[in-house]
């Protein structure tokens, strides 16, 4: 009976000590969000299927990683696992469109987030012209510059340059 008594207290002991020790503490996952994507075809709004939709996570201006889901045949892309309160940038390839990338802040439980995407587009330079001179645009216009009406007759001059 003494050896049991001895047993069960030195079994209390271990566990003392055991508590007293400090190791590491728990730090619960954050709460994360349901983020679906749809994407579809900007002039008939189809679904696109097998788009790459690829998610990064923020973390002080700086990407935490990165989630890359294939669309399914109705074109959506679900992921589950993006922390609540942060910021994502979201980033859409499709074969034969444009690609496409937006920041969205993730805050409640349930996203859902629509892309339409586009076929792509001449790339059109607002600093230089393709002869190398510097280009006579405004920034962000990306329409074809068109010869300018002469003032005297009221007709297009071609061997004028745009203004």
């Amino acid at each position: 009976m003494l050896a049991a008594a001895m047993a069960v207290t030195g079994v209390a002991g271990a566990q003392e000590s055991r508590e007293d020790r400090h190791g590491r503490k728990y730090k619960a996952p954050p709460e994360t969000s349901r983020v679906e994507v749809l994407v579809v075809k900007d002039f008939n709004g189809k679904p696109i299927q097998n788009a790459a939709v690829i998610f990064r996570p923020m973390e002080d201006g700086q990407p935490n990683g990165s989630y890359e889901i294939k669309t399914g045949p109705d074109g959506k892309a679900v992921i589950d696992v993006i922390p609540r309160g942060t910021t994502v940038v979201l980033q859409v390839l499709a074969t034969g469109f444009a690609s496409y990338a937006k920041s969205f802040d993730i805050a409640e439980a349930n996203k859902a987030i629509e892309v339409r995407v586009i076929r792509p587009r001449a790339q059109v330079s607002a600093y230089e012209d393709n002869a190398g001179k510097e280009s006579q645009r405004k920034a962000g216009v990306q329409e074809q510059a068109k010869p300018e009406a002469s003032k005297s007759t009221g007709k297009q001059d071609s061997t004028s340059s745009p203004k």
